[in-house]
C-alpha cells in the first residue's frame, strides 16, 4: 500500500466517521426538539417521549429539515399554539449545537 493510499484511506474513514457523528447529532437535535415540542403540547412523561419519537421518525420522509418543521408546526397547528416557523428552525439551529456537544461526549 503506497502512501498516497494510506492518506485515501484515511480520508475516507474521516469522512465516515463525520458523516456519522452528522447523523446522530441531527437525530439527537430532533429528540430535544420533540421534547421542547412536547413541553409547548402540554405532553408530559411517556407521552413527551413517543412524541419526541414520532418527530425523529419525521425526518426520514425527505432529505432537509423541512419535514421536521412541518410536522412540528403542523401540530402546534392543530393544538392552536401561536409558535412560528422561524421559531421552530432557530430552536432547531440552538440544539444543534447542543446535541452536537451530546454526542461528541458520549451523554
Amino acid at each position: 500500500m503506497t502512501t498516497f493510499d494510506k492518506r485515501e484511506e484515511a480520508y475516507e474513514s474521516k469522512f465516515a466517521h463525520d458523516e456519522e457523528l452528522r447523523f446522530k447529532a441531527t437525530a439527537r437535535r430532533n429528540k430535544l426538539l420533540g421534547l421542547w415540542a412536547a413541553e409547548k403540547l402540554g405532553l408530559a412523561g411517556e407521552e413527551a417521549s413517543s412524541y419526541a419519537k414520532s418527530v425523529v421518525m419525521s425526518d426520514f420522509e425527505e432529505i432537509g429539515d423541512n419535514d421536521v418543521v412541518r410536522k412540528v408546526l403542523g401540530d402546534f397547528g392543530a393544538a392552536h399554539i401561536g409558535i412560528s416557523e422561524q421559531q421552530i428552525r432557530e430552536t432547531m439551529f440552538e440544539l444543534l449545537g447542543q446535541a452536537a456537544l451530546e454526542v461528541q461526549n458520549g451523554v
